[in-house]
């Protein structure tokens, strides 16, 4: 089924929107058929292998860490006790205060993107929204942006510019699928204590409460996306309280609201707004498959059709999770902090952070964050597989990164310079992945504890070489079997070379090709080996 715009606008038809007929030859069917048959990686996704996201709203700017707006609203939850003491109680001061309160005072886009790109940064991703359901573009369908809220600036509009004049191709994410069940928590009430059945903000405020107020003219339920699951009177504990919120709005849901088309409708206007202004190159989607069913079809069909009628082809890439095998035709598969067990024949990508989504105090106290030495790792590991890695590193509210985080983005740029362009930049996968003592799991939320040793290796090949990233440096010889005379007995080996530190000594066996490295410096990891010879690729 097809949406026309007027049909999506639904109660605000005559806003005045233009027609959404397709240019001549760029007809794309909204479903899975069309989409399948108008998809195809694009070169410049394959040869990218790096991103860096800026997962930045105004969720960083209490400095708490993730989901911060959800949570506030659950008594007990530790993020509730930090509202409590640092803003009120969330009768009186509700999200949509720190919405506004987040003014991005010291942001210096350029310098950050200056500074991703000298970390081997291909793409660069921004977020268009969060579950909060606040737009950071000039939003033409949600009043709730920020130009009318908070930074007073268009965000997007503005990492665009950036990015492109840097050479980076842009990306955007887009969470507000999920606004309307991740926000019924608003609309609940504190179960003990004493407030205890009164009722937080989005239960109470209307339109004509702004009165007088910074958001004058703003209508509160527009933002809180209207009560769809609101917790019934009566319940007399915390706990109980949260366990409610679990089994109903917690679910992570895809479907529509119940009697909240008007949301749907809205969504599938404001992402088309959002392409249609910027153009990404990229979109995100945080959803499982597509949100809203024929809705979330139509979404993706209008991305491909306006990448066609701009370049003749789709030479955009959009990212969804939990992929069936004939979805991951018709889009490109996103393992939100997981690993892949296997080479895939499709590109992928894994989204990961250093730290908590949105910015958290404590991980930069507590020097917690993700070591640039992992986040390598994890590169070579997920490059080997044939995907590629988006990379989030948490912003402040104010705009800024920290101390600890520019030492991490240091460790990846003196990296990616000695080895980004041998091994990995426009690289393709091996006969095989690599090798080693350590196992991962495939799947979501699966990163754990993984502890590589040198006797992991993970295979790219470029240019007609074949190099080998041993994932930790190793302080003895090491063998790759997969690189022996018995696994390979129609090859020859000629020369093997340490990337950027000259030729190594080898020696070929039946067993595996044993190599002998040079003692790594304090700052040097994950070493890699250019191999040469005949027969390898």
């Amino acid at each position: 089924m097809r949406l026309t715009r007027r049909q999506a606008l639904g109660s605000f038809a005559g806003a005045g929107a233009a027609s959404l007929a397709p240019p001549a030859g760029a007809e794309v069917s909204s479903d899975w058929a069309g989409l399948v048959a108008a998809f195809r990686v694009p070169d410049w996704f394959r040869d990218a292998k790096f991103g860096i996201w800026a997962h930045w709203s105004a969720q960083c700017v209490p400095e708490f860490g993730d989901w911060y707006g959800r949570q506030m609203y659950l008594q007990g939850n530790p993020v509730y006790e930090h509202h409590l003491k640092h803003y009120g109680h969330p009768a009186d001061r509700g999200f949509l205060e720190i919405e506004n309160a987040w003014k991005a005072e010291n942001w210096d886009p350029e310098h950050l993107v200056k500074l991703y790109k000298a970390a081997g940064a291909r793409y660069f991703m921004a977020l268009a929204n969060h579950h909060d359901n606040l737009d950071t573009w000039d939003s033409k369908y949600h009043a709730w942006n920020t130009l009318r809220v908070g930074p007073k600036r268009d965000i997007i509009g503005t990492w665009e510019k950036v990015a492109r004049a840097n050479g980076l191709r842009f990306a955007v994410s887009n969470h507000s699928a999920h606004a309307w069940h991740w926000w019924q928590t608003a609309y609940g009430y504190d179960a003990e204590g004493p407030r205890a059945g009164e009722r937080y903000d989005a239960f109470k405020l209307t339109k004509a409460d702004g009165a007088g107020k910074w958001w004058e003219g703003l209508d509160p339920q527009e933002l809180y996306t209207g009560p769809a699951m609101v917790p019934p009177d009566g319940i007399k504990s915390a706990k109980a309280m949260r366990d409610w919120h679990d089994a109903n709005s917690g679910q992570w849901m895809e479907s529509a609201p119940p009697q909240n088309p008007h949301h749907v409708a809205k969504w599938l206007l404001r992402q088309q707004d959002l392409v249609e202004k910027y153009r990404p190159d990229m979109v995100y989607f945080d959803d499982f498959g597509l949100p809203f069913g024929n809705v979330g079809l139509e979404a993706l069909a209008h991305y491909y059709r306006q990448s066609i009628a701009r370049d003749g082809r789709v030479e955009v890439v959009a990212t969804a999770k939990q992929l069936t095998a004939d979805q991951r035709t018709a889009l490109v598969d996103d393992v939100e902090r997981g690993f892949s067990d296997r080479l895939r024949e499709e590109p992928w990508q894994t989204c990961t952070c250093i730290g908590d989504w949105h910015y958290n105090r404590a991980r930069y106290e507590q020097k917690s964050y993700v070591p640039a030495l992992k986040v390598i790792q994890r590169l070579c590991d997920v490059v080997s597989k044939n995907g590629n890695l988006l990379l989030s590193i948490p912003v402040r509210g104010d705009g800024t990164i920290d101390s600890e985080e520019e030492k991490i983005v240091a460790g990846i740029t003196r990296w990616m310079q000695r080895n980004g362009d041998a091994a990995i930049f426009g690289s393709r996968p091996w006969r095989i992945y690599g090798e080693g003592p350590t196992k991962v799991g495939g799947g979501m939320f699966n990163e754990g504890k993984v502890e590589f040793t040198a006797g992991d290796v993970r295979f790219t090949t470029r240019k007609g070489a074949l190099y080998a990233a041993l994932l930790a440096w190793p302080e003895q010889p090491v063998t790759i079997v997969a690189l022996g005379k018995a696994a390979l007995p129609d090859a020859a080996i000629e020369r093997v070379e340490l990337v950027g530190g000259g030729r190594v000594k080898f020696e070929r066996s039946e067993a595996g090709l044993m190599v002998t490295l040079p003692r790594g410096g304090p700052d040097d990891f994950v070493p890699v080996l250019r191999i040469d010879g005949r027969g390898l690729i």
